[in-house]
């Protein structure tokens, strides 16, 4: 129960931080993807210092949490083990720039969004579901 109450803690902040920032904003996000409006004044930059201030959060507290022996409301960390750089990952990596670029929704700002904005993260959130239960069908199958 302790773990649950802590996600959705975290879940929350998160959220609250995409919705303050405008990172949940897809307009917002669209204005910081297009480098081509750097030219004509129109490029939004503050996307940037978001991202920034959430490296400044971030990088402190997984240097503390490598150095703790156990998470605080878990048995063990469940750090990544991969590492290879492949084609599957290059695969992912740009299918989710190209439908971040398109639509300028990801799937943190997709669940507050459903909060803000129904319409469009909906149409996304469903879209994020069958892709995910695509994904866990074909994995069953063991291709």
């Amino acid at each position: 129960m302790k773990r649950i109450i802590t996600a959705l803690l975290a879940g929350l902040v998160f959220g609250a931080g995409l919705a303050l920032s405008g990172m949940a904003d897809p307009q917002k996000v669209l204005a910081f993807l297009d480098l081509g409006a750097i030219a004509t004044g129109g490029w939004d930059p503050s996307l940037a210092f978001v991202m920034g201030g959430g490296l400044i959060v971030t990088l402190p507290g997984f240097a503390y949490a490598r150095r703790r022996s156990r998470p605080v409301v878990a048995e063990e960390f469940a750090w990544p083990t991969a590492s290879a750089i492949d084609k599957r990952l290059m695969a992912g990596a740009i299918l989710f720039g190209i439908g971040w670029g398109l639509a300028g929704i990801c799937p943190g700002p997709a669940l507050t969004l459903l909060a803000l904005d129904g319409t469009a993260a909906i149409i996304f959130f469903g879209a994020m579901l069958a892709g995910m239960i695509v994904y866990a069908a074909q994995k069953q199958i063991g291709r």
